[in-house]
């Protein structure tokens, strides 16, 4: 089984009551739900740090300053294998992916600190009622499944590990310029001499450069969730970052990141390779393009470790396990899609009975 990144979760007590404040998605502060009291981001940790890019080459060469990097208590389930960040005063926590009671220590975890997050806008309740409108919308979902759903366990709500690439980059490329051309021809079609218009296209050799300035090329850094998931939760609204502080996390999980700052950035880089490959189409211009050689440099390659809000629902249905997520910041939903075999044959059937009532119409018109 795959493992799974560390889980963390952060506590600030209240300095009135001394329960554990919680981040109010609805106010953007701290919330005491045992007193009441409020407390705004910042006064626990001190002043809240700028988001800034790191230098990439630095990271990958392990040269990035200490105060970038910092070793978390990990301990590993031994259900699903995911590891669980503890504090330094807990010796036991609940696994987030299975519920199973984790106490016993594995080892560290060293790892980049966030540099910012997407605080989340939409509470629990928000989310659930997206989450139920969704199933209601799919027909062939089992209306168990639904019930279930309603009256099931809480949301989790975790903050997912992405990365974040910009790259200044200029292109030189040589290709073929094609320009589409008509010939007349004369051909036999049903015994007769007809004329058509062949298409031709006449090739030129072009060279040329392009530039652009990539901000931002977003890549998940976990794999705890399928990724086709993750995708379709998609667009996330970055210019409404804020800089990383641990309160935005206080009552919620934030998970750490398990692809490496490399291979993030490989796939980073093959998406700015397609949208070169783009430019350079659009820039040849015509009506057909060829790319023979394409050459690109890359500078001013930095990057930030971020965290993005998600609701997550696991639910089991006779025997199948079911997981949904929610966007904490605009309530888009993805998951797993349920089928009822009962619902498909219903309308099996009653598309046959259409089938039929028309064809038996047409008869009788005949």
């Amino acid at each position: 089984m795959t493992d799974h990144a560390p889980i963390s979760e952060h506590r600030f007590p209240c300095d009135n009551c001394g329960a554990d404040f919680r981040f109010d998605p609805t106010t953007g502060g701290l919330a005491c739900d045992h007193c009441a009291n409020t407390s705004s981001i910042g006064t626990a940790t001190g002043t809240v740090t700028t988001i800034r890019e790191l230098d990439l080459r630095s990271a990958i060469e392990a040269k990035l300053p200490q105060s970038e990097i910092e070793e978390t208590r990990v301990s590993k389930c031994p259900n699903c294998a995911a590891q669980i960040e503890l504090s330094e005063t807990a010796h036991a926590a609940e696994c987030p992916f299975c519920a199973t009671p984790v106490v016993t220590d594995t080892g560290v975890h060293r790892h980049i600190k966030p540099r910012g997050l997407l605080p989340f806008a939409l509470e629990e309740e928000t989310a659930r009622d997206a989450m139920t409108k969704w199933l209601g919308r799919l027909w062939f979902a089992p209306n168990g499944l639904k019930d279930y759903a309603r009256k099931g366990r809480r949301m989790q709500g975790i903050y997912v590990p992405y990365w974040t690439f910009d790259a200044d980059t200029k292109s030189r490329y040589s290709g073929e310029r094609g320009t589409v051309y008509y010939e007349t021809r004369t051909v036999m079609r049903d015994g007769k001499r007809q004329q058509v218009q062949v298409p031709k296209v006449r090739w030129n050799g072009v060279k040329g450069r392009v530039a652009r300035f990539f901000d931002d090329v977003l890549v998940l850094a976990s794999t705890s969730l399928p990724k086709r998931f993750t995708d379709g939760l998609e667009p996330w609204d970055l210019s409404a970052m804020e800089p990383y502080s641990p309160e935005y996390l206080a009552g919620f999980r934030a998970e750490g990141y398990s692809i490496e700052l490399q291979d993030g950035f490989a796939e980073a880089r093959a998406y700015m390779d397609r949208v070169i490959e783009r430019d350079v189409k659009f820039d040849i211009g015509g009506d057909r393009q060829r790319i023979h050689q394409l050459d690109t440099e890359l500078g001013n390659l930095t990057f930030k470790h971020i965290l993005l809000p998600v609701w997550l629902a696991a639910y089991k249905y006779r025997g199948k396990t079911y997981r949904f997520v929610v966007n904490g910041r605009t309530g888009r939903v993805q998951g797993e899609r349920p089928y009822s075999g009962v619902k498909i044959a219903i309308a099996v059937i009653v598309g046959a009975l259409v089938a039929a009532a028309i064809g038996y119409g047409v008869a009788l018109n005949q």
